[in-house]
């Protein structure tokens, strides 16, 4: 029996960490998986230490508590009920909210790090991070990265770079669509390769491996966000995050997000077909309909599939998103539309330029370039930031 992975959370907790946090005044950045393997919370059990204070709590997009919906601005400031303690939204109505203020780090000489990540590069808590370094580093305030898995493993590495210009909030540093990295070696990369300077420690797993997955580390699991119920929602999102750049519902409103998916013009049988013809590895196209309670098509039938992974080891979901809206677009090409709504804070290029990081791919899509041509294009960015991450690796 594989033993149990030890949190970056619960190796604070005890030892020479717990010792370091004397007389120290924290903020921590959170949200609901920030719990030890007994499910209990981290505000919990800092705000129970004597030795030390927790003086500030910072929540990501989806709020502190993880209710909020996607793009929904999360109020400023309110107090934990439970402590007494301020909360503070890095998510607010604009770009600016995504950065803590002075204000925020007031009386802060430690700041803590802990969100469990997914492993893709649109997934915004590693940005979050990001800015919570940078503030801190502004600040002169110390940051510990508290690191957890990658749920999806360490080792695969998917999907291109991201050209100047369409950095984002999805996408704020050029990394592929699947990094294959921990929140706390991407903090590393972010200092080391982009700059992001401040007083940096990761306090590393212990008892990970790279090929591990999320199930695998005995940890329970915890939704990230309103839309990640579970693993296998985890292990399609490099790709399924793709349709927010469209109007196909991406399952949202339905039990099965990103692993259901559809529109009202599509005819499930003939999509499905024309999905299997692309003969991706490890996957399997099941025809349905849906209808999502609520986003994109609330209300309405849907025909689509259900992705169903048969193989996660050689399951591509960065290329399978890219066959899906291939298969759209050539099935639809009148109704199959890309978003054009301002999407985290741009409104001046595509939603799903932002998403593939250029214009590139879309066009080769929208040409209809044959699949494995689009996928060949970015095998290089794959292998030069294997080598770029090789020195940030702690496992």
């Amino acid at each position: 029996m594989t033993q149990r992975v030890q949190t970056g959370l619960e190796r604070l907790l005890q030892g020479d960490y717990r010792s370091r946090l004397s007389g120290r005044k924290i903020g921590l950045c959170c949200n609901p998986t920030t719990v030890d393997a007994s499910l209990e919370h981290a505000v919990t059990l800092l705000h129970e230490f004597d030795d030390c204070e927790l003086v500030a709590l910072l929540g990501p997009e989806h709020g502190i508590r993880g209710e909020a919906q996607d793009m929904i601005g999360v109020g400023d400031q309110a107090i934990d009920p439970q402590t007494g303690i301020p909360i503070y939204s890095l998510y607010g109505d604009d770009e600016a909210s995504l950065k803590p203020t002075p204000a925020m780090l007031e009386g802060v000489d430690l700041l803590l790090f802990d969100i469990q990540d997914v492993g893709s590069r649109y997934y915004t808590y590693i940005y979050t991070m990001s800015y919570l370094m940078e503030a801190a580093g502004e600040a002169g305030i110390e940051v510990w990265v508290l690191d957890r898995p990658n749920p999806i493993n360490g080792l695969s590495v998917e999907g291109p770079l991201i050209d100047e210009g369409y950095h984002s909030f999805v996408g704020r540093y050029s990394i592929p669509n699947r990094h294959g990295m921990t929140a706390g070696e991407l903090a590393l990369l972010f200092k080391n390769e982009y700059g992001v300077e401040c007083d940096l420690e990761v306090i590393s797993c212990q008892g990970w491996t790279r090929d591990q997955w999320y199930d695998q580390t005995g940890l329970p699991w915890v939704m990230p966000s309103p839309n990640m119920p579970t693993l296998d929602t985890a292990i399609v999102y490099p790709g399924g995050c793709l349709l927010e750049g469209t109007n196909l519902s991406e399952g949202r409103g339905t039990t099965r997000p990103f692993e259901l998916w559809g529109a009202p013009y599509l005819d499930p049988f003939s999509l499905a077909e024309a999905l299997h013809d692309f003969d991706l590895p490890g996957v399997f196209f099941r025809p349905l309909r849906i209808q999502p309670t609520f986003h994109k098509w609330g209300k309405e039938s849907c025909g689509g599939v259900q992705i169903h992974v048969t193989d996660r080891n050689t399951f591509l979901p960065f290329l399978t998103g890219v066959a899906i809206l291939h298969a759209c677009c050539k099935l639809a090409p009148e109704e199959f539309q890309w978003r054009t709504e301002a999407y985290e804070f741009v409104s001046d290029r595509l939603a799903i330029d932002l998403l593939f990081g250029s214009t590139r791919i879309r066009e080769a899509i929208e040409q209809q370039v044959p699949l494995q041509d689009i996928a060949s294009s970015w095998t290089d960015a794959e292998e030069s930031f294997r080598k770029l991450r090789q020195p940030y690796l702690l496992y």
